[in-house]
């Protein structure tokens, strides 16, 4: 069955521009079926690494607020810290990034809530028994919350091939350590020639995984550290200790792999909530890459507009589809691709096959694929 998406353009109708507009996509979407009286309801956002200029702006998000605050929710924005090391590693840089991005009470009239606390350690495992995961580890603001709103800016992806409501919700509602089983099997690596010895790392892995060695290198007498793979758990915590930045990810490289795991942590996320979601897409901006750059680089096409829908499958399907109907723009890094016209993920990353992340979703039940788009 084909689920529904809404959908308005930027162009201005009856001397009502965009944030006019929004209230009455939201209206249609099914915001007042979605947050029930009363409801703690999280409106799931990414804040922009400082320096990114893409992300959704504040002013923007005010609408979203009000409409969950008509609904008789109780709306709060909210975002997890991030696995590499930022302006949003923890709580309290997090919250100054977001407020220098324009985050303000005053302008969204929402508190915001750094969803796995203050150094990324609050989560709630949840058991989902899926091919990658059997317990996934959630920010516990998200989890805890009992209507969830997804508001993402759309864009290109160089690993999930584009991120919309599924890595807003999966990705971006993980904690720490949730981040770190969705990226890596294999813990953290070690680049020893920055290590120092310090021991920091040590003192702050709380599984004992971690042990300073002498060095195969007898020109140094400084000890180093030494992983126990056996014994991490894979949350991260000495990755954001390092003050050498000795310690970092181990990628993975198996593209469809990661984006199994994404997606089966946005199933996770979702958990208890389907029918208390509502997923908004802005195809603004629409960056060659994600929203965690400190840069935002020229949009590969021209602002289309914001979408919604009650299916997170459908709202990213329904995204992609206009994003690749779009010309592209002679400014934006696509333009000598011999793809552009057609499929603006292979047009600046061949090798992603961004289609598998959509065929995972629905293979779940998370959402369908087929979708009648209904413009307002």
């Amino acid at each position: 069955m084909a689920s529904k998406v809404f959908f308005i353009d930027l162009a201005v109708r009856n001397n009502q521009g965009l944030l006019d507009r929004i209230p009455s996509l939201l209206e249609a979407a099914g915001i007042a079926e979605v947050v029930p009286d009363r409801a703690l309801t999280a409106i799931k956002i990414h804040f922009g690494e400082r320096g990114n200029t893409a992300f959704v702006r504040p002013l923007l998000v005010r609408p979203i607020v009000d409409a969950v605050a008509g609904a008789g929710g109780r709306p709060f924005l909210t975002d997890a810290g991030t696995l590499y090391v930022g302006t949003r590693g923890n709580a309290v840089d997090h919250l100054n990034t977001a407020m220098l991005n324009g985050f303000a009470y005053s302008v969204v009239g929402a508190p915001l809530v750094i969803a796995d606390g203050l150094d990324g350690g609050d989560e709630v495992a949840v058991p989902v028994e899926l091919k990658h995961c059997r317990v996934a580890y959630v920010a516990s603001a998200v989890a805890k919350a009992r209507a969830l709103v997804s508001v993402a800016h759309f864009k290109l992806h160089e690993a999930a091939g584009f991120g919309g409501a599924i890595k807003n919700l999966g990705m971006g509602s993980a904690s720490r350590k949730g981040k770190m089983a969705q990226h890596s099997d294999s813990g953290p690596l070690l680049e020893a020639s920055k290590c120092i010895g310090c021991g920091l790392c040590r003192e702050q892995c709380a599984h004992d995984a971690i042990t300073l060695v002498d060095r195969a290198d007898a020109e140094s007498s400084l000890p180093m550290a030494s992983i126990d793979h056996g014994l991490c758990v894979g949350c991260a915590r000495c990755i954001h200790t390092c003050p050498q930045g000795a310690l970092g990810i181990n990628w993975e490289k198996d593209l469809p792999r990661f984006m199994e795991r994404m997606v089966e942590y946005t199933a996770a996320t979702l958990k208890g909530k389907e029918e208390n979601l509502l997923c908004i897409n802005f195809l603004t901006q629409v960056s060659p890459a994600c929203d965690c750059y400190p840069f935002a680089d020229s949009p590969v096409v021209a602002d289309i507009g914001v979408v919604a829908s009650r299916d997170p499958v459908a709202v990213d399907q329904a995204s992609m589809d206009l994003v690749n109907a779009q010309p592209p723009l002679g400014s934006s890094c696509i333009k000598d691709s011999p793809h552009a016209s057609h499929d603006k993920v292979r047009a600046v990353y061949p090798q992603v096959q961004w289609e598998h992340q959509l065929a995972y979703a629905e293979q779940l039940k998370m959402g369908s694929r087929t979708y009648d788009l209904v413009k307002l």
